[in-house]
């Protein structure tokens, strides 16, 4: 069996695994504070998150759904958060929550699989790369090899910034299941070495898996309460792997689909509601078990959408969003400059921050690994943590 097939195999059960990288002399990097990144997939309307109220264009721009100023969370004299996210509010008053708007890049794309690999990839919108932008900051600085894994995508059958190189990354929808599935492997374990080379190579793969499921199968007990449905389970399953004993670099969870072409306002608030509470109880949870102070928690999503609503009561796709920035060591407020209404871009909103300096952020301030070689290119880091 070749490893493709193998991996496939896993992923069909519920779990993958890719092979771990050679080990060789690499920068040190904090690893132990912990990423959690959350996918908005489908594309996020900025609009309707960070809501510029005080702004008439925005009311003539969206007659029917724009969002009506009594109804919305105010945060200063020009914008207010959808009334959905009211859980938030809470990190937003404790200076825990950064939020960035404009968020964007050069020449988008507005295809839904070519701008989500150019954010998972990092690359220009005119460039290929095949590994993802986590997995080569992995190469550049390996996670260490106590660590159950470098990453984990929780609740999704793709890798996405996870993707490529040899980072030891895990595909899991619940680190208790996985653990179970992977005791299959333990019996090959056992066995005398096989002389096939192919074969070594499948017992050494599945060696990993088992090293992976033993360090994430937390035995930790959660009091915190999740909410029901995929997402809370997400949230559940991340915390679960947060507290376990041996670490992982980075979580990777997804949320959608916020692709709201038609009766935008309904799905929005109902994905919203799911984001919010998701994202508190994860944060009571990191609380509980003295994790918050080292964990940061970022969303992204492919692209923004439309100033203007459609005819179907919703939007279509667009360019640059808004999005959250949460942790105990988040220097809370608005990054970014508010983009405006009366200047578009082809009916589009200009960009105001290169997506790629969030990713700066994250691997200057907060993992402490120079970013330039990583991005391909030099990024100013946005000043999300405090000092």
């Amino acid at each position: 069996m070749r490893r493709r097939d193998f991996l496939r195999h896993c992923s069909d059960a519920g779990l993958a695994l890719l092979a771990p990288s050679p080990a060789r002399a690499r920068p040190a990097a904090r690893y132990d504070q912990l990423l959690i990144l959350v996918e908005l997939k489908g594309g996020n309307d900025g609009l309707n998150t960070l809501v510029p109220f005080a702004d008439p264009t925005y009311y003539r721009l969206r007659p029917r759904i724009g969002l009506k100023r009594e109804t919305v969370l105010q945060l200063d004299e020009r914008c207010a958060l959808h009334p959905a996210l009211e859980p938030l509010l809470a990190l937003w008053q404790a200076r825990e929550l950064a939020i960035v708007q404009g968020v964007g890049y050069p020449k988008p794309n507005l295809s839904h699989f070519r701008s989500i690999e150019i954010w998972d990839t990092a690359a220009r919108s005119d460039q290929y790369l095949d590994n993802g932008w986590l997995a080569r900051a992995f190469a550049v600085a390996p996670v260490p090899s106590s660590f159950a894994a470098d990453g984990v995508a929780v609740g999704s059958n793709d890798f996405g910034p996870l993707a490529g190189g040899n980072a030891r990354s895990i595909v899991l929808a619940d680190p208790a299941q996985f653990a179970r599935q992977a005791r299959l492997a333990q019996s090959a374990q056992s066995a005398r070495a096989p002389a096939n080379a192919a074969l070594a190579h499948i017992r050494k793969v599945e060696a990993d898996v088992l090293h992976a499921a033993n360090g994430i199968a937390s035995r930790v007990e959660l009091r915190t309460a999740f909410p029901p449905g995929p997402f809370g389970n997400a949230t559940r399953a991340a915390a679960q792997i947060a507290a376990a004993p041996a670490g992982v670099a980075a979580l990777r969870l997804t949320l959608g689909s916020f692709d709201t072409h038609q009766n935008q306002p309904g799905t929005h608030a109902a994905l919203f509601k799911q984001l919010a509470e998701g994202l508190v109880a994860l944060r009571a949870a990191l609380l509980e078990h003295g994790r918050w102070e080292s964990t940061l928690i970022l969303t992204y999503s492919e692209f923004g959408r439309r100033a203007r609503e459609n005819a179907s009561g919703g939007t279509d796709h667009g360019t640059a969003g808004v999005h959250f920035v949460l942790g105990g060591r988040v220097a809370g407020g608005l990054y970014g400059a508010t983009p405006s209404l009366d200047h578009l871009d082809n009916g589009n909103l200009v960009h105001s921050v290169d997506f790629r300096s969030v990713y700066a952020s994250v691997l200057e301030h907060w993992w402490g690994i120079p970013a330039a070689g990583i991005l391909a290119g030099r990024f100013a880091p946005l000043e999300l943590l405090r000092s």
